[in-house]
């Protein structure tokens, strides 16, 4: 049974990516009053290409955002890995996706699905960009925000969906150690128009032990490169400025043969770049008094699980869905928002940390068995084996309401 939500409850969002808005989304058509603030001055929109897949699908569609992604989207129709002299190799179908979730997937840049998501929120969401938490201060009746420009204010929740290395969660449950495992990989990601060559609605992708580089082609003569590397240090190009992490992205891959030396020139007269580690966070609970995590900041699978977007997405809908059903009884909510995501979080984490040696192979050995698995899905009884208990959702999403 539905409760009628607190009127007027102001709940503040930390983070405009996928999860915060999404949320917010939520919030508003539930009769609540969201605050979204953001530490960039304007809405991102770099990133990388991701898989738009199960749950996150659903809820696009449900937020009537499904035609503009489409139009956004791409159909991937070959998945093509090949040797230093671009030859393939192995391979499959796009194909393959398409029949393990009913035609129901797209590749899309995670900038273009959030603008769209940030588009289609109310004009009633206020949107602070520009600004961030500094401090908050929980008291028996709301939480207390000291903002860097926007002074002191004042909220009955706050919520983080700041992401993997979420300031909320840094400042109500603990430094990032605490939480964070990491998953010995590295990756960088950057565009750049005017690439040759281009294979158009193919996934090129060129692996050595420890290390993978791919490219995907792009409307307006766009190419989207994405590295990934093995290394034992969480920190090896994530802290540095942009001229270091070119440096290194050139130490790993400038002799690494195919298109690198190309791809590298193309990327130096760039302004930015993507570059994180892969990890997860682990977190017993996701809440704290009147705070709360959502996506990455509560459950990161990691980058390289190719679902973290989908996953924000669905964490998001589900939190505002059982504030919604509680009626803004916020302990009730937080402890069945977990109760309802938990389990299929953790299964969804333990698949990706097995699928991301995939990326970058640890020994020639485990290289070759991959492409012996890749050039196998071609036949339907592999790819169930290979792929389906991955991409099928295992989860009913609840029926919140209108």
């Amino acid at each position: 049974m539905y409760k009628e939500p607190v009127a007027g409850m102001r709940i503040l969002i930390s983070g405009a990516g996928i999860a915060g808005p999404t949320l917010a989304y939520w919030l508003a058509h539930a009769g609540f009053e969201p605050t979204l603030i953001e530490r960039a001055p304007r809405l991102r929109t770099g990133g990388y290409v991701i898989d738009f897949w199960g749950l996150g699908y659903d809820i696009a569609e449900r937020m009537g955002l499904m035609p503009e992604l489409q139009r956004k989207g791409y159909w991937v129709k070959d998945i093509r890995f090949v040797d230093t002299r671009g030859r393939r190799i192995t391979g499959f179908s796009g194909d393959v996706f398409g029949r393990l979730t009913l035609e129901r997937y797209m590749s899309l840049p995670r900038g273009e699905l959030a603008s769209t998501i940030f588009g289609a929120l109310p004009k009633s969401v206020d949107t602070l960009f520009g600004d961030e938490i500094v401090s908050l201060t929980q008291t028996a009746g709301s939480v207390r925000v000291s903002l860097a420009h926007g002074g002191e204010r004042e909220f009955d929740l706050v919520i983080g969906g700041d992401g993997l290395h979420s300031k909320v969660r840094e400042q109500v449950f603990g430094p990032q150690e605490r939480f964070e495992k990491y998953l010995g990989y590295q990756v960088a990601a950057f565009e750049v128009t005017g690439y040759r060559p281009r294979d158009e609605e193919t996934y090129v992708l060129y692996t050595l032990v420890g290390q993978q580089v791919a490219r995907f082609a792009m409307r307006d003569d766009r190419t989207m490169f994405l590295f990934v590397f093995k290394d034992s240090s969480p920190t090896a190009g994530c802290r540095g400025d942009l001229l270091s992490q070119k440096k290194l992205l050139r130490e790993r891959f400038g002799e690494s043969g195919w298109e690198c030396p190309q791809i590298l020139d193309a990327m130096d007269s760039l302004p930015e770049i993507y570059f994180d580690r892969v990890s997860q966070i682990r977190m017993e609970r996701w809440s704290e008094g009147r705070v709360a995590l959502v996506g990455d900041a509560a459950f990161c699978v990691s980058l390289l699980a190719g679902q973290g977007s989908a996953l924000a997405m669905t964490a998001a809908y589900v939190l505002a869905g059982e504030l919604k059903r509680a009626g803004g009884d916020y302990r009730t909510a937080f402890t069945r928002y977990q109760e309802v995501l938990g389990p299929f979080i953790a299964k969804k984490q333990a698949a990706a940390e097995r699928f991301a040696g995939s990326f970058a192979p640890a020994s020639r050995f485990s290289l070759f068995l991959r492409n012996q698995v890749v050039r196998l899905l071609s036949i339907p009884f592999v790819a169930d084996r290979a792929l389906g208990r991955d991409l099928r959702d295992t989860i009913e999403l609840p029926d919140y309401g209108a």
